[in-house]
Parts: C-alpha cells; structure tokens; sequence
C-alpha cells in the first residue's frame, strides 16, 4: 500500500499527515506515508491542498478537511 499527503507543507497539511499517521496505526496497517510537497508532483493529482493519495487513487482534495474518522475510512477501502 502506497498513501502520499500532497502539500507544500502548511498547517492543514501537517494536519492531513497526522491523521493519516493515526488512521494507519488504528487499522495496524504498515505502511509508509509520503509526504509530497512538490508542487509538480502534487499537480499530477489535483490544484487543492492538502490532498490524499492511496495506492495512487486521489481520495481526498482541498478544504475543508476529513474527520479523522473519514480519513481511516478512505484508508481502509483501499486494503
């Protein structure tokens, strides 16, 4: 499983990782989140940030942002 947070790194992005983080470990998941801040990169997937990337599948866009409840949701549809 690949999950890459998109953002230059503001604080909603920050955000966005942390929960990921958290939605990882409550699903006992391992797997690696990359944290993608080039802008290059990031416009691959979408124009808003923070973004959500699983497995290469844009889940989530811009603001405002997922519950920490939403974000393991998107995780998990994913394994």
């Amino acid at each position: 499983m690949e999950i890459k947070v998109l953002g230059p790194g503001c604080a909603n992005c920050e955000k966005m990782a942390e929960m990921a983080k958290k939605a990882v470990k409550e699903l006992g998941i391992d797997v690696k989140i990359e944290k993608v801040t080039n802008i290059q990169e990031i416009m691959k997937y979408t124009m808003s940030t923070p973004g959500l990337v699983v497995n290469g599948k844009l889940k989530h866009s811009g603001k405002p942002l997922p519950n920490p409840d939403k974000v393991k949701e998107l995780i998990k549809s994913e394994i």
